[in-house]
């Protein structure tokens, strides 16, 4: 890991999703949320590309730890491999923004002084959510980001479609989202243009 190239990355993503005003009405997060369980490492499975994300090839990832310095705070590991293999990651800090039970979080990658700057953090929305923990569909206000991550690095086509029925239902454009699981040969293609099973279902 390049500590410059990291810090780019992390400033890029904190600028990006901070800098989005609110599209239509507000996002419901899941309820019954468990922090505790949500921990632990991710796969991205599809995602609106990003700019800030523009260098990432392969093998997107995201893992939640507890903080060490605070028990309310989770830390946040996000990596990716460039084409050429080098892997670029970005450290950050999230934490519920209301009541422990909902999937409504921030997330700040900016550490300026050793201090986490929470004041123009991004918003985490777990909207979707599986009962076991295997898979997660997180928004942003904007509708200008979404993830779609797996605790595996692939998806079932099944839950795929309902969670492009989601998108759609809570005012995505799912022709946005890209499919980006390595595992996956279909990757790159456009979630709109899936032929997938049970894609009237609901999520």
């Amino acid at each position: 890991m390049t500590p410059v190239r990291s810090l780019a990355l992390a400033s890029a993503l904190f600028v990006a999703a901070c800098s989005r005003p609110a599209v239509g009405p507000p996002l419901e997060p899941v309820t019954g949320f468990e922090v505790d369980r949500y921990l632990g490492t991710w796969h991205e499975i599809a995602t609106i590309p990003a700019w800030f994300q523009r260098d990432c090839a392969r093998d997107t990832t995201a893992t939640y730890a507890p903080a060490p310095e605070d028990p309310a705070w989770i830390a946040v590991r996000n990596a990716c491999r460039t084409a050429e293999g080098e892997e670029k990651v970005a450290f950050g800090r999230a934490r519920l923004t209301g009541p422990a039970d909902r999937g409504a979080l921030e997330v700040t990658f900016l550490e300026p002084l050793g201090f986490w700057l929470w004041a123009t953090a991004g918003a985490y929305v777990v909207i979707a959510l599986d009962p076991d923990y295997r898979w997660s569909l997180v928004a942003h206000p904007s509708r200008d980001y979404a993830w779609i991550l797996a605790r595996e690095p692939r998806l079932e086509d099944e839950v795929l479609a309902r969670l492009r029925a989601t998108l759609a239902r809570a005012g995505y454009d799912p022709c946005r989202v890209v499919l980006t699981a390595s595992a996956d040969p279909r990757r790159g293609a456009r979630l709109c243009d899936l032929a997938l099973a049970g894609r009237g279902s609901g999520a």
